[in-house]
């Protein structure tokens, strides 16, 4: 029974003492995980409306592009962010090439 409790006080001293890392999402991680999840769930849509189109159906298509659209533009701001984190120099000529692509596509319709 000793060495039972002495055990325990041990392995409670040990936790205590050394407690586990928990190995969480870092800034940067979470702004290029938002990046990617909104840029890619954007080229979905327009993936779905061109499908559509082809189809001859042109059902909501502009409320969809534009939500595409806006989806992209946040997604650009995310890239941003991300590079801002880690304190690199973004590629300014390919993000602003990237956002006038959303933006047309907003202005579209």
């Amino acid at each position: 029974m000793k060495i039972f409790i002495f055990t325990s006080f041990l392995v409670c001293l040990i936790t205590i003492i050394c407690p586990v890392e928990i190995l969480a999402d870092t800034t940067l991680e979470v702004y290029m995980n938002d990046f990617y999840s909104k840029s890619n769930e954007a080229k979905l849509i327009l993936k779905e409306i061109e499908n559509n189109l082809k189809e001859g159906s042109r059902k909501n298509v502009c409320s969809r592009q534009r939500e595409a659209a806006r989806l992209g533009l946040l997604a650009n701001k995310s890239l941003i962010k991300a590079f801002e984190v880690e304190g690199a120099n973004p590629p300014m000529q390919a993000i602003k090439a990237s956002q006038q692509r959303w933006e047309s596509i907003l202005n579209e319709c």
